[in-house]
């Protein structure tokens, strides 16, 4: 049987009270259980036991050298189900200052942000399976600017996206 979903991810963060704090702010988050120094959290939609877990190390951690002068995990990436849903977390997440980017990869609609710790994330959008066409996974070869608004007037703010990609049809 292969592999089907990625379950939870867990970081190390300098304070975990604070990367709580961000999480639930930012995307909803809330904790499912907690003691000293960790908390294991989870997404409003989900069934998972967890989603995030969180381990804290201190104040005087270093920043993550991954991709600068180590290799590592770049991010980590959430989806949303509506447009309308990744637009209320862009302004969320521009309100929290986490906000570092926002792209369209064609059949993607990505936000980048980065938590308190300056661990980077992504929330994205994902177009369903039946407006998938030729055009469109040819677009996937470049990187736009995300345009939310235009987005929104092509496929619907309440558009269920990932239907026949990462949920079934």
């Amino acid at each position: 049987m292969p592999v089907q979903r990625l379950n939870h991810a867990v970081l190390y963060v300098r304070d975990v009270e604070r990367s709580v704090a961000f999480y639930r702010e930012a995307l909803g988050f809330e904790v499912v259980m907690g003691m000293p120094g960790a908390a294991f959290l989870q997404a409003a939609g989900s069934t998972n036991d967890h989603d995030l877990g969180l381990f804290q190390i201190g104040p005087a951690a270093g920043p993550s050298p991954a991709g600068r002068s180590a290799v590592g995990l770049y991010h980590l990436a959430w989806e949303v189900d509506t447009l309308d849903e990744l637009e209320r977390i862009s302004g969320k997440l521009s309100e929290l200052g986490a906000l570092v980017g926002a792209s369209d990869h064609a059949t993607t609609k990505a936000l980048y942000a980065r938590d308190p710790d300056g661990l980077e994330f992504e929330v994205s959008w994902l177009v369903p399976a039946a407006f998938v066409d030729d055009a469109l996974l040819a677009a996937r070869a470049g990187i736009r600017p995300l345009d939310l608004a235009a987005e929104r007037e092509r496929y619907g703010g309440q558009t269920r996206g990932g239907v026949g990609v990462s949920i079934p049809a």
